[in-house]
């Protein structure tokens, strides 16, 4: 291989790494702005939406925007951010890799101020030169209403988004028998 070939190779994984990182961003944006044909845009046409605690579970992107639309009727103003986003490449395929997304959301549920922590991990696939998501599993450490907050940030059940109360994601080496293996992967 030479330099040359070696140098771009090391750009296009910067470009690509550039890429996904705003695909998490624009997830949080598309969100905000209900915007359908944004998320018909960022899943790729297989992709599966899920979620750890079961809610979510959607194949195609049909199913997806079926499922966003669902979840659009229960909220308000809804307010994503995203913290920090690690991205791994297969070497094997130029055309996937996987990622761990930290975020926040501040949302109005059913009329409710509620702040929620999440965590995505995500499979991409690059698609016709675009970078969507392919998997996309969502995780909750709370969802509380903002007057819960202080109360419910030690709560093992801190998901309170459905009425009662449901157990937290993570931290999975608290909450999980299966711990905090899946991370290896990424160290």
């Amino acid at each position: 291989m030479t330099a040359s070939t070696l140098m771009e190779e090391r750009i296009r994984r910067l470009e690509d790494r550039a890429a996904i990182q705003e695909l998490g961003i624009l997830y949080g944006f598309v969100m905000d702005e209900r915007d359908e044909a944004g998320i018909r845009q960022i899943f790729a046409a297989d992709a599966t939406l899920r979620s750890q605690d079961g809610v979510f579970s959607a194949s195609g992107i049909e199913e997806i925007v079926q499922t966003y639309l669902g979840r659009f009727a229960a909220l308000g103003p809804t307010n994503h951010y995203s913290h920090g986003h690690v991205v791994r490449f297969d070497d094997a395929d130029p055309n996937v890799a996987t990622g761990l997304l930290a975020s926040h959301a501040e949302v109005s549920r059913n009329g409710v101020a509620m702040q929620v922590a999440l965590r995505y991990k995500d499979t991409y696939r690059r698609v016709d030169g675009k970078w969507q998501f392919a998997d996309r599993l969502m995780s909750y450490m709370y969802y509380l209403p903002v007057a819960e907050l202080a109360e419910g940030l030690g709560d093992p059940n801190s998901v309170r988004a459905y009425g009662d109360h449901r157990p937290a994601d993570w931290p999975e080496a608290l909450y999980s028998e299966s711990g905090s293996d899946w991370l290896k992967a990424y160290l």
